[in-house]
């Protein structure tokens, strides 16, 4: 019964069926090394940065033919900016997909968190040649990381206020959290605690996707990613006081009661290049990242 209510098991295995596109690992690749090294360092202590990447992502929203806006605000007197590229209905409800630009640092960020941007992108590119009767929001924020994070100067607090004054109807919202580093070493992945060793694979090699207690929101999305991926897509439906489960943009979403996720490789649990400067871009596994948002954009188009 605890492993029913933490894991949330599901019978899908993939379909097998071929699409005419999908996510491209070498395009991934491309982005993530040019968030990690272009545009480093990309921290609140070099808002230049963030306003040139900004724009550089504004840009490459709107080459995909999303319908695009800064949403800015002020932080000690410096403005910083979300980038809100649109797609599908103008009205009705209203999923969010979210990922931030910012890094913890003077770092690289490669899988923290260009890899959750790079992500981002790619569905950017899939979502303009789709025909979406549901208004899906990408969402590229700032200011996700210390020392402003939990505050209500992070980018994804601002996005969520935004859309609870606005009258939203959030039907989810989904946090791509790094979603890069995979590794075969055994023993390689961590836990909170380690009764979850027993639901969980001790390999690192999978992708798991985070959930609050009550909800059924990781169970579904993780159905259809089993669905279309080789990729093994694990969940957790676990209190916001477990480590990590709360430690990315989706947190701002639960404050207002609207169901969020966060699609993520469990960070430091385990790589183990968290928050350093061997965060780099050769680290990463692109062909796997490209099955991670191959699964979500599945699950938003359908």
């Amino acid at each position: 019964m605890l492993w029913i209510a933490i894991a949330r098991p599901t019978l899908s295995k993939t379909d097998g069926a071929k699409r005419a596109f999908g996510p491209n690992p070498a395009t991934l690749r491309r982005h993530v090394e040019t968030l990690s090294q272009r545009f480093a360092p990309r921290d609140v202590d070099h808002p230049e940065n963030l306003a040139k990447l900004a724009d550089y992502l504004a840009g490459e929203f709107k080459s995909f033919g999303a319908r695009v806006r800064y949403q800015e605000f002020t932080v000690d007197h410096l403005t910083y900016k979300n980038v809100l590229a649109e797609y599908g209905s103008e009205t009705g409800e209203v999923v969010v997909i979210g990922a931030h630009y910012d890094t913890a640092g003077d770092q690289p960020g490669a899988d923290d968190n260009a890899s959750g941007v790079a992500g981002l992108l790619e569905l950017g590119r899939l979502l303009g040649q789709t025909k979406l009767t549901t208004n899906v929001v990408l969402a590229a924020y700032t200011l996700e990381e210390p020392p402003l994070f939990g505050s209500e100067s992070m980018g994804s607090a601002v996005h969520a206020h935004s859309l609870r004054n606005d009258g939203a109807s959030v039907k989810l919202m989904i946090s791509l959290e790094m979603i890069g580093y995979f590794t075969d070493r055994p023993d390689s992945q961590g836990f909170p605690f380690s009764l979850l060793k027993l639901f969980y694979p001790s390999t690192g090699n999978f992708i798991i996707v985070v959930d609050r207690v009550f909800s059924d929101q990781a169970r579904r999305l993780k159905a259809r990613m089993n669905g279309v991926s080789e990729l093994p897509v694990y969940s957790i439906n676990a209190p916001a006081w477990v480590p990590g489960v709360d430690f990315s943009d989706h947190v701002n979403f639960w404050k207002l009661g609207y169901p969020a996720v966060m699609v993520t490789d469990s960070s430091f649990y385990r790589n183990d290049a968290y928050h350093s400067r061997r965060d780099t871009a050769e680290r990463l596994d692109y062909s796997k990242m490209a099955q991670v948002i191959d699964g979500v954009f599945a699950y938003v188009a359908r």
